[in-house]
Parts: structure tokens; C-alpha cells; sequence
């Protein structure tokens, strides 16, 4: 009997489980097999997150990352992704200019790249695009809080709503964009307790990178918690594995061995039988 496709999530599954008091599970994947290998492990959704920029393209930062970039990528994880939501994000100028342009990218995240539903970052000033997409038929994940795309306004990297006005605004923010028909919402580097107040607010789930235990699911990049990105790590990274330094001595293993000798030997190698090799030094030119 043939084995059975995955059933392929929802984001109305998505919302039922946090009904059921159960968390959300969204990692970040970059390509084709990091994106196998988050799907197999039963993740609900794979961002196909701007962070591309700096862990696969190898720029400094989210900014300079294009719609065609991010396409690009997600073409190949849609590819993997059999049974967890895609989550195309949409860079910088895909969707600032105006309410169009944020119909025409969101459209062409999912019929080029394959994406299931996109994101977006940005609060009250950015509903309106939200609330366009949303319309013409896209559904929406938010994503307020540490918006890396605008860092240059923000200051940089930096924890946001750390004073009372700022955490007002916060949830504020969240529920402009639950009103504009946004599916789920990022959280990202806010204090603990405000994302706390946000998620007991808002009626849709909070998935937090940053932004403390109690929201109602947990994203990290791929990249950080396996140790395969070696130019910073965030605080609110939890590195569950190294990567980088299995990669570093499989590299330095394979230049010793065949320096050494040991590598390739005969079951690494193809054969000729005995009298087609004697014809074929016969055969040589003279």
C-alpha cells in the first residue's frame, strides 16, 4: 500500500490548537533541505524569512533582500514543506509604497514561490496593507515588536517597548493589525509581560522570537539554534546543537584523509573489468 501524504495544516488548525491550550511550533528554514528537515520534524509552520539575507546570501543585514531573493528561496522550500504552513515574508519595498503593491507581492509569494500565507512587519501604519491582502484573498501573519527591516528607525537590534508608552503602543499595534484580519501575529524582542497582555488580549495566536514564555508559540531560525551562523547570536537563542564545528572538523577530516591516503579508497571507487581495461590501453593513442 502506498504511504499516505501528510496532511498538509491549516491556519484554522493552527488556531484550533491554540484553542486546545497547545503551543505553536514555527522555525525558520532557507532552503530545500533545512526545510525537509522542519517539515519531518512536525513544525507547524516554516518561515521562509528576509533573515535569508544574512544566514544563505551573506549580507549584513534584512534590508538589502529582494521580492525576486525571497521567491527564489521559497520556490525550493515549498518544495519540501508537505505537511507545515509556508510563510512567505515579504521584504522591505514589497509592500511600503501602497496597498497595491502589498496585493501584487503577497500574489506573487504565493503563485511563484508557493507560499501558503505571507508576513508582514509593521503596526497601526501598516494595517491598511495587512488589511488589502487579507481581502483580496492572502492570509496574514503580522509581526511587530523588533521590525529587522526598519532597524535603521529603531536604532538597531534593540529590545522594543521597554518603557510604558512603547508597550501601549505595542499592543496597540496588535490589535490594528488583528482588526485588519491579520491570521497570527509575531512578537519579536518585546519585555515578557507585554507580550504577555498582548497575547491575553488579542483572539489570534502570538508566536514570540524574544519576547518570553507566554505567548502562544515560539519561532527561532533554523540557523541559530543549530550553530550553523557564526557572526552573532541573539540572547533570546537557545543553540541546540552545533553544527558549525561538526561542519569545521568534517572539513579538516577530509583534507587530512586525503593527504593521507585514505580517501578515496576502493569502495569509494568504480571499477573496469580486467579484459576491457587491457583493451583499453591497446586502444591507447601512440
Amino acid at each position: 500500500m502506498a504511504q499516505q501524504a501528510p496532511k498538509k495544516l491549516s491556519i484554522f488548525d493552527l488556531q484550533a490548537k491554540v484553542a486546545r491550550g497547545e503551543k505553536v511550533f514555527q522555525v525558520t528554514a532557507v532552503d530545500f533541505p533545512t526545510a525537509q528537515l522542519v517539515d519531518r520534524a512536525g513544525i507547524d509552520c516554516i518561515l521562509i524569512g528576509d533573515s535569508l539575507g544574512m544566514t544563505a546570501l551573506g549580507y549584513s543585514s534584512t534590508v538589502p533582500v529582494t521580492l525576486d531573493e525571497m521567491i527564489h528561496h521559497a520556490k525550493a522550500i515549498s518544495r519540501a514543506a508537505k505537511s507545515a504552513i509556508l510563510v512567505g515574508d515579504l521584504p522591505l519595498g514589497a509592500y511600503h509604497a501602497s496597498t497595491a503593491d502589498a496585493v501584487n507581492s503577497a500574489m506573487r509569494m504565493v503563485k511563484e514561490g508557493g507560499a501558503d500565507v505571507v508576513k508582514l512587519e509593521g503596526g497601526e501604519d501598516f494595517a491598511p496593507m495587512a488589511e488589502a491582502v487579507v481581502k483580496a484573498g492572502i492570509p496574514v501573519m503580522a509581526h511587530i515588536g523588533l521590525t529587522p527591516q526598519l532597524m535603521s528607525k529603531l536604532g538597531g537590534f534593540k529590545v522594543q517597548g521597554k518603557d510604558a508608552t512603547a508597550g501601549v503602543q505595542l499592543l496597540k499595534d496588535a490589535l490594528a493589525m488583528e482588526k485588519a484580519g491579520c491570521f497570527a501575529i509575531v512578537l519579536e524582542a518585546i519585555p515578557d509581560r507585554v507580550a504577555q497582555v498582548i497575547t491575553e488580549r488579542l483572539q489570534i495566536p502570538t508566536i514570540g522570537i524574544g519576547a518570553g514564555p507566554h505567548c502562544d508559540g515560539q519561532n527561532l531560525v533554523l540557523h541559530d539554534m543549530v550553530g550553523l551562523f557564526d557572526r552573532f547570536t541573539p540572547k533570546f537563542v537557545k543553540r541546540y546543537a552545533n553544527v558549525w564545528e561538526i561542519i569545521e572538523k568534517a572539513l579538516a577530516d577530509f583534507q587530512a584523509d586525503v593527504q593521507a591516503g585514505g580517501f578515496p579508497k576502493a569502495e569509494h571507487s568504480f571499477t573496469m573489468k580486467d579484459e576491457e581495461y587491457e583493451g583499453f590501453l591497446k586502444q591507447l593513442p601512440k
